[in-house]
């Protein structure tokens, strides 16, 4: 018996049993107060009149009607830019430490600042996530493993007084010292910036550890274990790690990786979402009855919800100014928001370029839906990813493929627009008659979206499909020097960068 394991099991039970969780729309009305009260002084707090907006009746109300919506390039230019510069008390009190990278697969760099009290909110997370592990009936042995974080590099760079990195490598350059002795890679493996030589090195270390949950991206995890399997020889990961029963994943739609990752376990594992932006750790799963995301509501995010309708969506993919936003009391199950934050790094009414929709209004409970950017709309079609990817789903089950990715974009084709699909396709039968897949796409598109049928009856033409081996959108982002940490492909790519992909796929 794993009397130590036991122990701390126990311990976990008993301090899961008396964490608050706190009742979310007063939760988020005091931390709305929180946060402009902290904020009041500030550059942004005195030119939007934060004081005067705390004594207003309805604070939300004034809060909203003054403070416009602010995409990234919106708020860097007028406001973190100073920040970057290191001018103190702009958007938030004081100066970060920490500027966050962000991490997509286009050129341009964004600089997200990450507060102490980010820092802050991001540990607090973590914690509420290892104490709802107590509720999955874990064996006892499973509190005496390791956690294997597989991230970007910790290696942060010194630029203007601060540090710069991906998020995830923040946070591992930020773990308390008490859970030093449980994280794995461990801080001289973490460090190495090249993603192939840190893999490498968790392969030749992996006999000597014991691991028990792992956190990351499950593209990068999936790669990670069969370098770690291949590398020493095994039939499956469970043979050199035992007591591995948690896989954290985060940023991305686990279900597409499902199958893969069953090929290379021992046995059944339990699959946590997270949901930790360069913005701040947002929401987890915390209970084994759902598969959905608790929102974190009282812990440095205050979220507002816009509806994800063409009215509310611009063409280029930002928030229409006269959009109305509804707060945690007002939202609706089912439904598509493209969410809203106002953080303790000093982001206001920041549009994160992720969609949302609630499972359980009650529980606050939601589920990823897809980007902002990822909502096709050329000639009316109004594409959800989330429409999107169910779609992919059903032509999954169809032909008995695995599809782990795809992009597409609707390019301009004798005078009628057409939707480019790319199927990243693991073990496919690459024999698969494109055209047929094409035509079974569109039926379950046109039945799914309403919308969707009026535009092909109209300007949208037959879409056509590629079936691809799925290590081409692994290249391409490896090309784009993005390998690792929280690199996604775009479901949904603009012209230039669709027209890259596509030099790449046929180069």
């Amino acid at each position: 018996m794993a009397i130590i394991g036991e122990i701390i099991k126990k311990a976990i039970e008993i301090s899961n049993n008396i964490i608050d969780t706190p009742d979310p729309v007063p939760a988020q009305q005091q931390l709305f107060n929180d946060i402009l009260e902290k904020a009041k002084n500030t550059s942004f707090g005195k030119f939007y009149k934060f004081e005067e907006i705390l004594n207003e009746k309805d604070s939300y109300q004034a809060f909203s009607s003054r403070i416009p919506y602010y995409d990234y390039d919106k708020i860097y230019s007028e406001w973190w830019k100073d920040v970057y510069s290191g001018v103190s008390d702009v958007t938030w009190p004081g100066r970060p430490d920490f500027f966050a990278l962000s991490s997509g697969t286009t050129s341009n760099t964004k600089y997200i600042p990450v507060t102490d009290d980010m820092l802050i909110s991001i540990r607090n997370a973590g914690i509420k996530q290892l104490l709802s592990i107590a509720k999955f009936d874990l064996p006892s042995s499973f509190f005496e493993t390791e956690i294997l974080m597989l991230g970007s590099s910790t290696d942060l760079k010194e630029v203007k007084g601060h540090l710069e990195g991906e998020i995830s490598g923040i946070s591992a350059y930020n773990i308390p010292f008490w859970f030093r002795r449980f994280y794995k890679p461990g801080s001289k493996i973490s460090s190495i910036n090249n993603w192939d030589e840190r893999v490498k090195q968790i392969a030749i270390n992996a006999p000597d550890w014991n691991i028990g949950g792992l956190s990351g991206m499950p593209s990068w995890i999936e790669l990670m274990l069969k370098r770690i399997i291949e590398y020493n020889g095994l039939k499956n990961i469970h043979e050199i790690w035992p007591n591995l029963e948690v896989f954290t994943s985060g940023g991305v739609n686990f279900e597409p990786y499902r199958k893969s990752f069953e090929k290379i376990l021992g046995r059944p594992i339990i699959i946590l979402d997270t949901y930790l932006a360069s913005e701040g750790y947002l929401a987890s799963q915390l209970k084994t009855d759902t598969d959905s995301m608790t929102l974190l509501t009282n812990n440095g995010v205050f979220f507002e919800f816009v509806p994800l309708t063409s009215e509310n969506l611009n063409d280029d993919g930002r928030v229409a100014e006269n959009a109305k936003a509804l707060t945690i009391a007002e939202v609706e199950e089912g439904v598509d928001y493209i969410l809203i934050i106002s953080t303790v790094a000093g982001a206001w009414r920041y549009m994160i370029g992720d969609t949302v929709k609630f499972t359980d209004k009650e529980k606050v409970e939601i589920k990823l839906t897809g980007r902002t950017k990822s909502f096709l709309n050329v000639v009316g079609s109004q594409l959800s990813e989330y429409q999107m990817v169910n779609a992919v789903k059903e032509l999954e089950i169809e032909y008995n493929i695995n599809i782990q990715e795809f992009t597409v974009n609707a390019v301009k084709c004798e005078g009628s627009y057409i939707h480019r699909w790319y199927f990243g396709c693991k073990e496919c039968d690459f024999n698969i008659d494109e055209t047929t897949m094409a035509k079974q796409l569109d039926k379950i598109l046109q039945i799914k979206n309403k919308n969707y049928k009026v535009a092909r009856s109209k300007a949208l033409d037959n879409p056509q499909v590629k079936l691809i081996p799925v290590k081409l959108f692994h290249d391409w982002v490896e090309a784009k020097n993005k390998k690792g940490g929280q690199t996604k492909v775009p479901k949904v790519m603009d012209r230039k960068l669709f027209e890259e992909w596509e030099n790449f796929v046929y180069r």
